[in-house]
C-alpha cells in the first residue's frame, strides 16, 4: 500500500493529503446527494433573514414526500420489529453525530410516552453519552467500537438493531448492522442516500433521499428531519402494534409529573366519558395506571380483574375489553 508521504514527498508525515486518504474520502463524499453543492444558494448569506427562512421552510416541506416514497419498506421494517418486540426483543438504535443523537432522543422518549422500561428501546451513539453534547474524535470511524457497544447489550435473536447514517457510509452505523446481522437480530439501515453501504448491509434498507442541503453537507437539516420522521414511525407504530395505545390515546403514558398526571385523567375521560369522581376512583384503585383504569370503568370490573385481563391480552386494552364484555 502506498503511503501518503510516498504519494506526495512534500506532505507532512502522518498527514493524509488530497492524493491519499482524504482524497479518497472527498471522492466518496462527492458522489453523495447529502454532500452536493448548490450553486443557486452560493450567495444565500446576502439575503434577508426572512428570505432565508422562506427558503429553509420550502426545503423542509419536501422532506415528507421523500419519506412517503419509502412507506412500504418502512412499514415492512416496523412489522418485523413489532413481531420481535412482542417476543421480548429490544429496539436498539446506533449512529454517530446527529444520527446518533436522534436515536438516543427517540429511545429516551419511549419510557414516558409508552411506559416502556429503559432497557426496551436503547440509543447508542458513537463515543458514548458524552458525545450527545461534545464531539468524540474518531468514534464514528470505528466499526469495532460499534461491535463492542452491542456486545455490551448481549444481543438476542429477537432484538432489532437500527443503524442510522445520513451518508449511509458511517463505519460505526455499518459496523453495528454488520455485527448484529451476524448474530441473528433483525437489522435496519436508515440512510439519506441511494445505493448506500448501510442499506446494503441491513435486511431492511431504508433509503430516504431528501436531496442536497441548504448548507452544503449539513445533514442536521433535511436529512436529520427525514431521519427523525422515520424514527417517529418506527417507535410509535411499533408501540401501537404492541398495544401501547387505545385508538389514538396514549394509555400507557407514565404519569411522572403534574402535566402527565393531568393528561392521564384527560385520557381516561376521553376513553370512557366518565365523571371526574369515577376517573379519580378508578385511577386510585389501579395505582394511576391509565390502561387499567379505563378497563375498570368500561368493563365494570375491579382493579385486580382488570390487571389479570390485561395480562391475558398481553397488554392490549381493546382485546381485554372485548374479553371482559363477552364473559
Amino acid at each position: 500500500m502506498t503511503s501518503t508521504t510516498d504519494a506526495n514527498p512534500d506532505a507532512t508525515p502522518g498527514t493524509p493529503d488530497a492524493s491519499g486518504t482524504y482524497g479518497e474520502l472527498r471522492a466518496q463524499l462527492a458522489t453523495l446527494a447529502t454532500e452536493a453543492f448548490r450553486p443557486e444558494l452560493a450567495e444565500i448569506d446576502r439575503l434577508s433573514t426572512e428570505e432565508i427562512a422562506r427558503i429553509m421552510n420550502g426545503e423542509d416541506a419536501t422532506v415528507p414526500a421523500a419519506v412517503a416514497e419509502r412507506l412500504p419498506q418502512i412499514a415492512a421494517a416496523i412489522d418485523a420489529t413489532a413481531e420481535r418486540m412482542a417476543r421480548g426483543g429490544r429496539l436498539i438504535y446506533a449512529g454517530a453525530g446527529t444520527a446518533g443523537r436522534l436515536g438516543v432522543l427517540d429511545a429516551s422518549e419511549c419510557p414516558p410516552t409508552f411506559n416502556t422500561d429503559p432497557s426496551e428501546v436503547i440509543g447508542l451513539i458513537a463515543g458514548g453519552p458524552s458525545a450527545m453534547v461534545t464531539a468524540v474524535e474518531g468514534a464514528e470511524d470505528s466499526k469495532e467500537l460499534a461491535a463492542a457497544d452491542l456486545d455490551g447489550l448481549k444481543l438476542t435473536a429477537d432484538d432489532t438493531v437500527v443503524g442510522i447514517s445520513a451518508s449511509g457510509r458511517t463505519p460505526y452505523a455499518i459496523g453495528a448492522v454488520e455485527h448484529a446481522r451476524a448474530r441473528a437480530p433483525l437489522t435496519i439501515g436508515l440512510s439519506c442516500n441511494a445505493g448506500s453501504a448501510l442499506a446494503a448491509a441491513a435486511e431492511h434498507g431504508l433509503e430516504v433521499v431528501p436531496g442536497p442541503e441548504l448548507l452544503t453537507g449539513s445533514t442536521r437539516l433535511k436529512a436529520g428531519t427525514a431521519q427523525k420522521l422515520v424514527l417517529n414511525m418506527i417507535s410509535t407504530i411499533t408501540m401501537i402494534r404492541l398495544g401501547k395505545t387505545y385508538g389514538n390515546l396514549m394509555v400507557d403514558v407514565r404519569a411522572s409529573n403534574e402535566k402527565l398526571r393531568a393528561r392521564s385523567r384527560h385520557i381516561v375521560s376521553l376513553a370512557t366519558g366518565a365523571s371526574d369522581a369515577e376517573i379519580e376512583a378508578a385511577l386510585a384503585a389501579t395505582d394511576g395506571e391509565v390502561k387499567n383504569a379505563i378497563l375498570v370503568v368500561l368493563g365494570q370490573v375491579d382493579a385486580p380483574t382488570a390487571a389479570a385481563r390485561l395480562a391475558e391480552a398481553n397488554g392490549h386494552l381493546r382485546a381485554a375489553l372485548t374479553a371482559v364484555r363477552t364473559t
